[in-house]
């Protein structure tokens, strides 16, 4: 990207941004008939919500202080926000560091490579079951060590809800217009789910907003444990969150949420990623005190970077979760589970 172009680095990430489609389509389950909504974060430019996130952390790291080229920046990153972070930074002339851990899929690594990322991994779990602390404490270190490092700080920063309330709460609330009644949010930061729930409560309060947790994450209630779903669940309670920005919750286990993404696969030919397995399961089950008559989840990534995890026989019999997984899509089949698609909006 040329720098002394009339195109700013600050008209650049907001123009980076586009409005990703909706799906409609219908469950059957244990005899009851729903018309629900898919968003498809998938859509953004590097596959997954983070395209947003990364560029509020970006933008706001301009304003403080301009990114020259070849400023560092580095981030604690599951996957999906580093090569948000990666793509962006690239095409300004800065670079990106990740620090990533053992549940980073492969494909993910390979995408961070591709889009110029220099990675550092991390494989002492912490106390919690996940690596969360751990990789922020390589972070702190790195930064102590090379004081030019910038660093974003998706955790605390509200450029992270706040691009969110911009986007992508906008967005639920117009593309799922006045019949939408309720939305299904993944929590990990707790960026996206506060940013939702800014917007929502104040232009649709009437909508029924539903915080999905993984079982065993600290991001909202304090249970601890193995995760193996990517991208939901954190070590740490959420900064962003505290119970007025939700009106239920669930934790979904790691076996349901994988087995709902290969139904929905197999059913309506969408790969979505394990948070939107977990974000599909919590709705389709009825989680929450008050059902809705026309749901909207929001799916934070595809399911291309997961064909070798979750997706694979092989890989989930390795971490001994494939006889979970089978006898948890059973039960959803046997309790009648089906999609069919419906019409595509955007």
């Amino acid at each position: 990207m040329d720098r002394t172009s009339e195109r700013t680095v600050a008209a650049f990430l907001r123009n980076s941004l586009r409005p990703t489609p909706t799906v409609t389509a219908a469950f059957e389950y244990r005899g009851k008939h729903c018309k629900f909504l898919l968003k498809l974060e998938g859509e953004n430019i590097t596959g997954s919500i983070k395209d947003r996130t990364a560029s509020g952390l970006i933008l706001m790291l301009e304003r403080e202080r301009p990114l020259t080229p070849g400023t560092v920046v580095i981030e604690s990153t599951s996957g999906n926000l580093g090569i948000a972070m990666a793509s962006l930074l690239r095409q300004i002339d800065c670079r990106c560091i990740a620090v990533i851990d053992p549940r980073t899929p492969a494909a993910t690594r390979e995408r961070l490579s591709l889009w110029g990322a220099e990675t550092v991994l991390i494989d002492e779990p912490d106390q919690y079951g996940g690596y969360l602390v751990s990789r922020l404490r390589e972070v702190a270190r790195l930064l102590d060590g090379n004081p030019g490092y910038r660093w974003p700080d998706q955790y605390r920063n509200h450029a992270n809800p706040r691009i969110h309330e911009l986007t992508t709460g906008r967005e639920i609330a117009e593309q799922g217009g006045p019949a939408c009644d309720g939305v299904y949010v993944a929590v990990s930061t707790g960026g996206t789910l506060a940013g939702v729930s800014s917007y929502l409560r104040r232009h649709r309060p009437d909508m029924r907003i539903v915080a999905v947790d993984a079982v065993g994450s600290q991001a909202i209630t304090d249970s601890t444990g193995r995760r193996l779903v990517p991208g939901i669940g954190s070590s740490l309670r959420s900064s962003f969150l505290d119970e007025t920005c939700y009106d239920d919750f669930a934790a979904i286990g790691a076996a349901e949420s994988f087995a709902m993404c290969r139904v929905l696969r197999d059913d309506l030919k969408i790969t979505v990623g394990g948070s939107s397995g977990s974000v599909i399961y919590a709705m389709v089950t009825g989680t929450g005190r008050r059902e809705t008559s026309l749901p909207m989840c929001l799916c934070p990534d595809d399911g291309t970077k997961y064909l070798d995890t979750f997706y694979s026989d092989r890989w989930l019999a390795d971490i001994g979760l494939l006889d979970q997984t089978t006898a948890a899509i059973d039960r959803l089949r046997s309790d009648g589970l089906s999609f069919r698609p419906e019409r595509s909006s955007t």
